[in-house]
């Protein structure tokens, strides 16, 4: 199967966001994906675009293959993914813990990019 990549840049101003997630959702919508499962993406892809509220520019990355939805989203200044996670009752960890299968952060171009999987069931399967 091939995978293709669906590459949205947005300004990460707070505005903005809804953008990303109609994006997502529309992906969603067409690989037929459960609702549960979209929206835990969603919570986890909101929760990291709340680290940014900036005039400059967010990149969300989105593909799937085999089952599994691939999302990246950077970047973010490095010390403030590493500070909300250790911060407060609700922090990043354990949204991400929560609501994706896996969740990594790496150091590229300068800043923090968080990659996350979300493994997905068709709408109408048993999951």
């Amino acid at each position: 199967m091939t995978t293709e990549e669906i590459r949205l840049v947005i300004p990460a101003e707070e505005d903005f966001r809804p953008i990303a997630h109609l994006v997502t959702g529309g992906l969603a919508m067409r690989l037929d994906v459960t609702y549960d499962d979209l929206d835990d993406l969603q919570v986890g892809i909101e929760a990291l675009l709340g680290l940014r509220d900036d005039a400059g520019e967010l990149v969300v990355s989105l593909s799937a293959d085999d089952g599994v939805l691939h999302a990246s989203l950077g970047p973010f200044p490095p010390d403030k993914v590493h500070e909300v996670a250790s911060d407060g009752d609700l922090d990043l960890q354990r949204v991400l813990d929560t609501v994706c299968d896996t969740h990594e952060v790496e150091e590229r171009d300068g800043g923090a990019w968080v990659e996350l999987t979300k493994r997905i069931a068709p709408a109408g399967t048993a999951a």
